[in-house]
């Protein structure tokens, strides 16, 4: 049996009529840079994310780097975030002159440890910026505590977990002073290429954002700010916007799929022998953007799997302390280490909506096999 990591033509084939005509209707309106398509997903998706304003931009990775942007973080700032992310996080720190500051993570949320937080805030920390990893947010309130008396503001990297809550119920995006969004193919609502979201309640912020997204323009030609080129292309609007509706189901799907891994797991828990953990639950809700194990022997695990015609993969082999480019931090291994065990132990195992039953029990059966 081959199992794919994961496999977007099942989605896209019961969508097909809808996405063609999406695109189709684009390419006769004759309007190709913003325009009504991505105005109306910015007005369908802002109610989603639980926020007044959503603004429609390039890519998760620019959405980073224009929230930054709308706070002023340059030169000579400090901003706070994780070592255990995709590159994207720290690189939109490091690109607009900023220096990182990396917070170890918590063991079991592969979130933030919170309780590390403060002792990395100083007179120059900016924002700080939590990723909600895997599709589990962090707790938000117990981080505003921390930040909210100082006047540092948030940015939610919610780029893998639109939909998703915490404890409290404060839903990705809207809890902090700007949330970042990922429309890439591979997200629980993925595009077909690269875009992004901006997603405030502040009015002021929203507004920069838009500007920001434009070269700081406003109106045409006339620049108060420098900005960008950080559209978002209605093409990818209009795909996003057949999708959306089903985005709820889709998340549905992903939990009962998780919900059947553990199942399957419980059954082979002898010859498992402690080998496998599973991520938690947690409070809130939990999106599964991914199902991340925590393995032994994981890089031979992964050869096997793939040997079976399992796709697997790694999210993230090195943690960003240890990549050269940021070697100027002056970071060494040991310095955050359950960042570093996590990236020695974790791999994602296939979550998609339109995972088969017979399928993840093939997973689970090969990997009870290996380490039988």
């Amino acid at each position: 049996m081959k199992v794919p990591l994961l496999d977007l033509s099942r989605q896209y084939v019961p969508l097909q009529d809808e996405l063609e005509a999406a695109l189709i209707r684009v390419a006769r309106s004759g309007r190709y840079i913003l325009g009504p398509e991505v105005e109306a997903l910015e007005n369908e998706i802002a109610p989603h994310c639980g926020t007044r304003h959503a603004i429609g931009v390039s890519s998760g990775s620019d959405a980073l780097i224009v929230a930054l942007m709308a706070l002023g973080v340059g030169a000579g700032d400090e901003v706070v975030t994780t070592p255990f992310t995709f590159f994207a996080t720290a690189g939109a720190i490091h690109r607009l002159g900023a220096t990182p500051v990396f917070v170890d993570i918590d063991p079991v949320t592969y979130n933030l440890d919170l309780t590390r937080l403060e002792e990395a805030l100083t007179p120059r920390t900016k924002a700080v910026v939590p990723v909600h990893l895997f599709g589990r947010m962090v707790e938000m309130d117990a981080l505003q505590a921390v930040c909210a008396p100082r006047g540092i503001p948030v940015v939610e990297d919610a780029a893998q977990s639109i939909g998703s809550e915490d404890g409290a119920g404060h839903r990705a995006g809207n809890a902090g002073a700007l949330g970042c969004f990922s429309f890439f193919p591979s997200k629980n609502l993925g595009a077909m290429g690269d875009g992004g979201l901006v997603a405030t309640n502040d009015d002021e912020l929203a507004e920069r954002c838009r500007r920001l997204r434009a070269h700081g323009s406003k109106p045409k030609y006339y620049h108060s700010i420098v900005g960008g080129n950080f559209r978002l292309d209605p093409m990818q609007a209009a795909v996003l916007r057949v999708k959306l509706p089903h985005l709820d189901r889709w998340h549905a799907a992903r939990k009962a799929n998780a919900d059947r891994y553990r199942t399957l797991f419980a059954a082979h828990a002898a010859q498992l022998d402690g080998n496998v953990g599973l991520p938690e639950e947690g409070p809130g809700r939990h999106i599964y953007n991914q199902f991340v194990i925590r393995v032994k022997h994981r890089d031979e695990l992964k050869s096997t799997l793939a040997e079976k015609g399992i796709g697997t993969e790694i999210y993230y082999p090195l943690s960003l302390h240890e990549q050269a480019c940021f070697a100027y931090l002056g970071c060494k291994k040991g310095d955050f280490p359950e960042a570093e065990r996590a990236a020695a132990e974790t791999l994602a195992l296939p979550i998609f909506p339109e995972l088969s039953d017979a399928e993840a029990r093939y997973v689970v059966d090969v990997i009870a096999e290996y380490y039988t």
